[in-house]
């Protein structure tokens, strides 16, 4: 071969410290051939650990040219300089570097699943390489399960797994005992022999003798240099199987590493349970607070609309007065029977009733209490979709007799004729005048204000035996199916005001209310909702933080994945992955946990109502994801910009 390998030329590296620049390597010049085993000595501070650095792509100069195989590494792009550490350089450090959550063969494992290696085909190749280490029996153990020299005998192995043409040690017998490190040794020197460029530094003599090749570094700069020149024997030629030039533009490779990158996200989390879960926990009550919220506006507004159809759909009310809260309403009086006869006869009227009310005290046998006194007609119970549950209402015959009869709801037979009694037929006394029961109707439940015991007769003998007034309160319209409200409403209001001649009545729609308490209750809903969406940012801020921490916890495993080999997607996918991961276990859970209060609370009856629906479950859950994405990415991308040599050397 007529190129050296490594060729490095005017190699000057500086760091800034404050106001002061400290400058660490100086003008160096070196080359390493293939198939050389070279020691870079020195005492510490030399600066031989920052060339090594610069050599295996760890570092970059500040000044200088660095040509691996002629091409000039200062030149190459990140993701260049990744696949140049991944398909060519091997590194074994002086603390091992392993990944701890990981066992020996899945550490071993790494440099080829950035590669795209397909899982079989890796795992085949990293037992052999343990197994040729001696470490066939420990290939499920983790690293704090192996001792110091098992442990950079997996070092070594990872460094091979993707070829290792060149094998960096950073005081490799270091953290060795003498036999461990004479062992050590051993197998570098057996590697080299095998074809491998073997490139170590070391502070100890006895290590750097071993080599056929010693660099002495001194402040900075080449003191001494045993070689230089390209030696007279070539290296032999690497195993072909072990090389992995291209892997990663072979089909299927990236969806592998998509897949790879997914499982060590999910190895991280499962190994860190607990750090997961307080991560998650922001994420699940963010959740659970927009699904539960949702559900409660829903079931609300279904339950008061439910309440207004029970007053009766289609219905048009007239009242005396010009609406809600006028103070002298009680004291118009033009509101008469004829007004209701008219309205009756028109098209669009169903059915018509017209109403007058009062309190008074109803008294059966020794029970007293305080009712409601309806005078209506028969149709007063279509009008409002009351159900009789027992006996019959009354009808025309009943009004024009002024028959003393009367209806009443559930509450009320159940306040009077307790034990079981039988209603119908029994008499009750409201005031001084006396009715008989023939009905009961179902409580409708709708009232807007505090519940009260109901008793309905014909509004003629209302108006005769009970109020003695001569006007009525109300007049209920039912609209015909067909009809539409908002004309029947003029219609009305026309033919009352042709009656009247001034405008001394107002009418109710109960689609306008029906429209008003939606509108109501879809805008607080959107207000809780919101409340509950900040909720929601606030966890995905707790997502953040906590990963921006995992990141700072795990700097020297960014460290060790980018040195053998991790492009910044691969760190940043992985980051991303396990934050999106955690979001979305973090949205189940608070979509299961709403479901489970929603049960709870319908265990309870219908006083509160949840309606969950399909929609914002499925919203919660795509927020969840949105919320990783968006939260995760910051983390993420910091963790794939961390400078190597610092991420390798943080304690």
């Amino acid at each position: 071969m007529t190129e050296p390998l490594i060729s490095a030329r005017g190699i000057t590296r500086s760091y800034q410290a404050g106001d002061e620049t400290i400058t660490v390597l100086r003008d160096i010049d070196i080359d390493i051939w293939p198939g050389e085993m070279v020691a870079i000595i020195g005492a510490s501070g030399s600066g031989k650990s920052t060339l090594m650095n610069i050599l295996g792509c760890l570092d970059s100069p500040n000044a200088g040219t660095y040509l691996f195989r002629g091409r000039d590494v200062r030149a190459l792009a990140p993701d260049e300089l990744a696949r140049l550490r991944r398909e060519h350089f091997g590194f074994i450090f002086q603390r091992y570097q392993l990944l701890p959550d990981l066992d020996a063969l899945a550490n071993v494992e790494v440099p080829a699943i950035y590669s795209g290696e397909a899982r079989g085909e890796r795992r085949r190749r990293a037992t052999d390489l343990l197994g040729r280490l001696g470490l066939s029996d420990r290939l499920d153990h983790r690293p704090n399960e192996l001792s110091g020299g098992q442990q950079q005998r997996v070092s070594v192995a990872r460094a091979l797994m993707n070829g290792g043409e060149v094998i960096l040690a950073d005081e490799p017998t270091g953290a060795l005992d003498s036999h461990s490190g004479a062992e050590l040794i051993d197998l570098l020197r057996d590697l080299n022999a095998r074809g491998h460029t073997i490139v170590m530094v070391t502070h100890d003599p006895a290590v750097a003798s071993q080599a056929r090749r010693v660099i002495e570094v001194h402040d900075g700069r080449v003191v001494s240099d045993s070689g230089g020149s390209a030696p007279e024997t070539p290296a032999p030629v690497l195993d072909p199987p072990h090389s992995v030039s291209g892997k990663g533009l072979h089909p299927g490779a990236a969806l592998r590493r998509l897949v790879d990158t997914f499982n060590m996200a999910l190895n991280a989390m499962l190994t860190h349970r607990v750090r997961s879960f307080l991560t998650m926990l922001g994420i699940i009550i963010g959740i659970a607070s927009v699904v539960l919220v949702v559900a409660l506006g829903s079931g609300t507004q279904e339950k008061v609309l439910e309440n207004i159809s029970s007053l009766g759909t289609n219905t048009i009310t007239v009242r005396a007065g010009t609406g809600f809260g006028q103070r002298d309403a009680n004291r118009i009086e033009t509101l008469l029977p004829s007004d209701a006869t008219m309205i009756a006869l028109q098209d669009y009227a169903a059915a018509v009733s017209p109403a007058v009310s009062t309190s008074a005290s109803v008294i059966w046998r020794n029970i007293e209490a305080t009712a409601q006194i309806n005078g209506v007609s028969g149709d007063y119970f279509d009008v409002h979709a009351y159900v009789a549950v027992l006996g019959s209402v009354f009808d025309a015959s009943d009004v024009a007799g002024l028959e003393q009869v009367a209806v009443i709801d559930e509450d009320t037979r159940d306040t009077f004729f307790a034990d079981g009694i039988d209603p119908i037929g029994q008499v009750l006394l409201l005031g001084r005048v006396p009715v008989r029961v023939i009905g009961v109707v179902r409580s409708s439940g709708a009232t807007f204000g505090p519940s009260s015991l109901n008793v309905w007769i014909p509004y003629a003998t209302a108006m005769a035996r009970v109020s003695g007034q001569d006007h009525l309160d109300s007049i209920g319209v039912r609209i015909a199916d067909g009809s539409d409200m908002m004309t029947a409403q003029a219609e009305i209001t026309a033919l009352m005001l042709q009656r009247h001649g001034r405008k001394d009545f107002f009418l109710i729609n109960s689609d306008t209310i029906r429209g008003t308490i939606t509108s109501t209750t879809r805008t607080l809903t959107l207000l809780v909702a919101m409340i509950a969406v900040i909720s929601l940012i606030v966890g995905g801020i707790g997502v953040m933080n906590i990963m921006l921490v995992s990141v700072t916890e795990r700097t020297r495993e960014i460290g060790v994945r980018i040195a053998i080999g991790a492009r910044r997607s691969d760190i940043v996918r992985q980051f991303l992955i396990e934050a999106v991961l955690v979001c979305l276990v973090g949205g189940t859970l608070g979509i299961v946990g709403a479901l489970g209060i929603g049960e709870l609370v319908a265990g309870l009856g219908d006083t509160v109502r949840l309606n969950f629906s399909l929609t914002s479950i499925v919203a919660a859950f795509l927020s969840a994801s949105l919320i990783g994405i968006a939260f995760g990415f910051l983390p993420a991308r910091s963790a794939a910009r961390l400078d190597p040599v610092v991420a390798l050397n943080r304690e």
